[in-house]
C-alpha cells in the first residue's frame, strides 16, 4: 500500500510504502499526485519513504514505478528515498548518475531533513509552505 504524505511543502509530493505495494497503488495515488505537481510547478520533487521491504513490491508496481521515471525523465528535479536499507542508498546513488536531477537517500531519523531538501526548503526560506 502507498499512502500520500500530506504534511509536506507544496513544492513536492511524498509517499510512504507499507505492506505490499501494487501497481494499483501507483495508478490511484502516485501518478495523479505526480501529474498534478508537474503541471503546477513544471518539475518533479519526489519523496518515497520505504516502511516495507522491497520484496513487498509486486512486479506490476516495479514496472509502474519505472514508467513514472521514464514518463517524467526531463522533469525530475529532486528525489529522495528514506529507508533503513544500505542497498537502497547505494541504488539511489547509482540512479543519480544516470537520471537528470538530484537524488539522495536518507535514514528514517532524517525524514524532516529529506522533506526540507526535496521540497526545496533547505536554507532558501525558513518558512515552509505546506499543503492543505
Amino acid at each position: 500500500m502507498i499512502q500520500q504524505l500530506k504534511d509536506t511543502p507544496n513544492t513536492m509530493v511524498g509517499f510512504r510504502a507499507i505492506h505490499e505495494v501494487k501497481k494499483e497503488d501507483f495508478d490511484k495515488i502516485v501518478l495523479p499526485a505526480v501529474d498534478e505537481l508537474v503541471k503546477r510547478i513544471d518539475k518533479l520533487n519526489y519523496l518515497l519513504v520505504l516502511d516495507t521491504p522491497l520484496n513487498n513490491f509486486t512486479i506490476g508496481a516495479w514496472m509502474r514505478d519505472a514508467m513514472l521515471g521514464l514518463n517524467n525523465l526531463n522533469k525530475w528535479n529532486r528525489a529522495a528515498v528514506v529507508s533503513a536499507s544500505d542497498d537502497i542508498k547505494n541504488v539511489t546513488a547509482l540512479f543519480s548518475k544516470v537520471v537528470p536531477g538530484e537524488f539522495r537517500a536518507y535514514g528514517h531519523h532524517e525524514l524532516d531533513t529529506a522533506i526540507r531538501w526535496v521540497g526545496e526548503q533547505d536554507g532558501i526560506n525558513t518558512h515552509q509552505v505546506f499543503q492543505e
